[in-house]
């Protein structure tokens, strides 16, 4: 899973108000020829983002290449259950990352489209983002 190797902080604020908005930023295709993007904004935890990419890699099975384009930075705290106000911060429980709308998640290159698209829809099931397939204009051309 991915995982920060380094953190100035231990815990850190979840930066809620950054969900709002289109993403200015990797919102176009820049490494392969088709990709997975956002149209809602909300968050990705480091355990979704590595089973989209097992099921990826699996329906293609070790063909093409597979570019990430999110990293889990954020450590996001809990308390646990029934635990009464106060007494400070919850623990780590996991890694994530805020998405903004438009932000492309994953792209591959060196496949066919049809087998590009089934692995993308499929990676898609696996996020709670709705999300939609992109294509470059020298693929469909």
């Amino acid at each position: 899973m991915l995982e920060p190797a380094k953190l100035k902080h231990r815990k850190a604020h979840r930066n809620r108000s950054a969900r709002r908005g289109a993403a200015t930023r990797g919102a176009r295709l820049a490494f392969g020829s088709i990709g997975l993007k956002t149209t809602e904004s909300g968050e990705v935890t480091a355990r979704q983002i590595e089973a989209a990419r097992k099921a990826m890699t699996h329906s293609v099975q070790r063909g093409g290449k597979i570019w990430i384009r999110v990293f889990p930075h954020t450590p996001v705290s809990k308390k646990a259950a029934e635990v009464p106000m106060g007494a400070g911060k919850g623990s780590l429980e996991y890694y994530g990352q805020t998405i903004n709308a438009g932000t492309i998640l994953f792209e591959m290159d060196g496949l066919p489209e049809a087998s590009a698209r089934e692995a993308l829809r499929l990676a898609g099931h696996k996020l709670p983002l709705k999300t939609k397939i992109i294509v470059s204009l020298t693929l469909s051309a």
